[in-house]
């Protein structure tokens, strides 16, 4: 069963900055794109960032020109650059592998979360 172990979260200043990684623990085969999402408490869980097998990316609006995502495919890695960060990106970050499963169906992995706090 392949898991996906996350670090890089914590508490820091209106501001500052914060490194997220994620990697699997094994090779994931036929991945369809690589992400980031983020759930803040009383809010359904969105999209922060992916990034596709293709080499398009994608971020939400509001973290557009701050926050930039990369990958090591070699090594099955993803990376969330989170700069300037504000209050309100205050959430648990969850890593996300899609993965083909057929011509018509995917799947999702999860990371477990990792908390980001940010003081005014």
């Amino acid at each position: 069963q392949v898991q996906l172990v996350e670090s890089g979260g914590g508490l820091v200043q209106a501001g500052g900055s914060l490194r997220l990684s994620c990697a699997a623990s094994q090779s994931i085969f036929s991945i369809n794109a690589m992400g980031w999402y983020r759930q803040a408490p009383g809010k359904q869980r969105e999209l922060v960032a992916d990034s596709t097998s293709g080499g398009s990316t994608n971020y939400a609006d509001s973290v557009k020109g701050r926050f930039t995502i990369s990958t090591d495919n070699a090594k099955n890695t993803v990376y969330l650059q989170m700069n300037n960060l504000k209050p309100e990106d205050t959430a648990v970050y969850y890593c996300n592998v899609r993965y083909k499963i057929t011509s018509y169906a995917t799947g999702d992995y999860w990371g477990q979360g990792t908390q980001v706090t940010v003081s005014s």
